[in-house]
């Protein structure tokens, strides 16, 4: 007896398994593909004098690559004065460094930073 009410309620979970996979667009093929699905925009700022390679690689056009290229300079040649100093990065240039702007915190100007 025990077997068969063991047996009828994995029935009636995977019953609502597959209810659930059809409703929500399992046999249609509207489920999501992860690898397929479209990139999603930033819809956060960073400080590229404080983020991280991870940080840096969602913002669009920037991937996991020229994102350490970002974190390498910094580190070797100081922090960035301003946005355009991600220009001395390899693979940014002005096209580049206009489509992430919108995404990087702003810096202070160089005179109101302390030690510089």
């Amino acid at each position: 007896m025990d077997q068969l009410t063991v047996a009828a309620l994995v029935l009636l979970a995977m019953g609502s398994l597959a209810g659930y996979w059809l409703a929500q667009g399992g046999a249609s093929g509207r489920l999501i593909e992860i690898d397929r699905a479209p990139r999603q925009p930033a819809r956060f700022q960073v400080d590229i004098n404080q983020a991280g390679w991870a940080e840096l690689s969602a913002l669009p056009e920037i991937g996991e690559t020229l994102a350490r290229r970002i974190v390498e300079s910094r580190e070797a040649e100081g922090p960035y004065a301003d946005l355009d100093d991600l220009e001395r990065v390899r693979g940014i240039g002005p096209k580049t460094l206009e489509q992430i702007r919108p995404y990087l915190r702003p810096l202070p100007p160089a005179a109101n930073v302390a030690g510089q």
